[in-house]
């Protein structure tokens, strides 16, 4: 019988990936990306020039700066400045940092949660089975974006409040996903053997079920994070998702909008920019794990 830890590391699922993404140079590349701007994200505080959000490092006199001026103290805007007078390449590390924070969390709790209830229904059956299922028929008939706004307009702002409107709109693909591979390897015998010794029903979803499901699992992942990133620039774009405290991919964008016809095109190109590297980054990974990891596609 495989557990968790043998199923990604003993049977080398992660090897393969990897060795799969490897072999594609497009891949290749996306990985590089999502690697580097992770790493970007993690030492924001150590490769920003400034602390965007500290009153104290900021000159209202820098505002608007192009990119590539100098300040009266001798510091070099490389991507020039805001409306407040910000450091563009700093403010940008600090957004990457709260955006791929957001799009993480929102992913995995919607894979933890979502993956739970699809192993639940296809192993429970019956009536179970059929509630969650036609829930899920009703999650997914909505567009993600109108239930997130309006889950936020009644929560609020805030960084977990956009999680959690991101987890309720995104939990349902993982739980489809998560039956349909369950409801292949429920009757066999290694399952059956699992019984017939007397595993508790939590055992024997997370510790027999989940390993052999787990390929579709992390494809979609991979997707719903970049369309969590997405979702969450597109909230905070509106003003209805991060405060404007919090340093977001999607406030900069939205911050340069508001000044993009007076030529001050910097403020939300550079931002944008980012925020379509890193999505299309994770897409460009997640497709080739789905074909990596579908026996059918890699053939």
């Amino acid at each position: 019988m495989t557990t968790l830890t043998q199923r990604l590391f003993g049977e080398g699922m992660v090897s393969t990936a990897v060795s799969g993404i490897l072999h594609s140079p497009k891949a290749t590349i996306g990985l590089i990306f999502c690697v580097l701007l992770v790493l970007a994200a993690i030492f924001a505080p150590l490769l920003a020039p400034q602390n965007p959000y500290d009153l104290m490092q900021i000159d209202m006199f820098d505002a608007k700066l192009p990119p590539l001026s100098e300040s009266m103290n001798g510091m070099t805007y490389w991507l020039g400045t805001d409306a407040q007078g910000r450091d563009m390449l700093s403010a940008m590390l600090y957004g990457l940092r709260t955006s791929l924070g957001v799009g993480l969390t929102a992913g995995f709790l919607a894979m933890f949660i979502g993956s739970a209830l699809g192993l639940l229904a296809a192993y429970s059956g019956g009536r179970l089975d059929a509630f969650l299922m036609r829930l899920v028929d009703l999650m997914l008939g909505f567009p993600t974006i109108l239930v997130a706004l309006l889950i936020l307009a009644v929560l609020g702002q805030g960084t977990w409040k956009v999680i959690m409107a991101l987890v309720f709109v995104q939990w349902a693909y993982f739980a489809r996903a998560a039956r349909a591979a369950a409801l292949v390897e429920v009757n066999k015998d290694y399952v059956e053997a699992a019984r017939c010794l007397g595993l508790s029903r939590i055992r024997i979803l997370f510790g027999h079920l989940l390993p052999n499901c787990l390929p579709p699992l992390i494809v979609i992942g991979t997707i719903q994070i970049a369309s969590a990133i997405a979702a969450e620039a597109t909230l905070s774009f509106l003003g209805i998702g991060l405060p404007i405290t919090e340093p977001s991919l999607g406030l900069l964008i939205s911050n340069g909008y508001q000044v993009l016809l007076a030529g001050l095109y910097w403020i939300s190109v550079f931002p944008g920019l980012l925020l379509l590297t890193l999505v299309f980054s994770i897409n460009i990974v997640g497709d080739r794990l789905r074909e990596v990891l579908n026996p059918r596609l890699a053939k």
